[in-house]
């Protein structure tokens, strides 16, 4: 269900990359029924028993979603980027980059709320 405090944000959001972001907040919501989204750190999160990623709303040259704790989905991700003890990248260019993308974004985001109710 998405949130009204969100579809303000959407809504003064001004950046190249909204059409691709609007598109990954779509995927995501579809994902899985138990992701809920707010607005935290000036940015789109999106939470299931905790915080699972947020937004970096300045990017221009990609849309970039950070999961807080990626280091510590279960699964083969090949597009969570970094190698930080915790958080991980999700990078796309464009909107035919999301296409290839959507698969794997979707199947992070149901590795996590598993392993959340696995916890």
């Amino acid at each position: 269900m998405s949130s009204a405090d969100v579809d303000a944000w959407f809504a003064s959001y001004d950046n190249p990359m909204k059409p691709v972001v609007a598109e990954m907040r779509k995927i995501i919501m579809n994902a899985d029924s138990r992701i809920g989204e707010c607005i935290k750190w000036q940015a789109p999160t999106f939470t299931y028993k905790g915080n699972m990623a947020s937004f970096f709303p300045k990017s221009k040259k990609h849309a970039s979603l950070m999961f807080h704790k990626g280091a510590t989905i279960e699964g083969d991700f090949p597009n969570l980027e970094g190698d930080g003890k915790e958080a991980r990248s999700f990078k796309v260019k464009g909107l035919d980059d999301l296409a290839t993308k959507s698969t794997e974004l979707q199947a992070i985001c149901v590795a996590w709320c598993d392993q959340q109710d696995e916890r």
